[in-house]
């Protein structure tokens, strides 16, 4: 098969780098597959997914205007059906090192709960919450020692 955008080809692991991975295809040009399209999941180590050597399934994904091959091994893999796929919902991913804001049983309530419930219990907890930041604040400020006005020198 002719190397095409869009062709999926067997080829041969030739070399590893830190950022991707060298394949031989059947024509014997050279593609390169990025460390982002090996897999769907994070890759820390290319490593830990592919040696040299190892013969790969991969999809032609671009050829620039001096004939690099890039490649995607995952792109080259079939679809999963929806049911396989796993599912979450928008927005349920916490940023990294930061706390969920909702503290509730947010799984299981919004399904039963109105929007206007729902408002009404984020906002009753917001409303807790900012009463409790003022309340830490006032015994902070209250608890320093006033400074005193004056010339320092005596």
């Amino acid at each position: 098969m002719a190397v095409e955008i869009g062709a999926i080809l067997e080829g041969k692991v030739t070399g590893i780098t830190n950022f991707g991975a060298f394949v031989e295809l059947p024509d014997k040009t050279t593609g390169m597959v990025h460390i982002s399209e090996v897999s769907s999941s994070f890759i820390k180590d290319i490593h830990e997914k592919l040696s040299e050597g190892d013969v790969v399934k991969v999809k032609v994904i671009d050829i620039n205007e001096k004939g690099k091959v890039a490649l995607s091994i995952k792109k080259a893999q079939p679809e999963q059906p929806e049911e396989s796929k796993p599912k979450r919902p928008a927005g349920d991913r916490p940023k990294r090192n930061q706390p969920p804001v909702w503290t509730g049983t947010q799984k299981s309530e919004p399904e039963s709960m109105s929007f206007e419930d729902m408002m009404a219990k984020f906002k009753s907890v917001s409303d807790e919450k900012m009463s409790d930041l003022k309340k830490n604040n006032v015994a902070k400020r209250g608890a320093s020692t006033p400074r005193r006005g004056g010339n320092s020198r005596g």
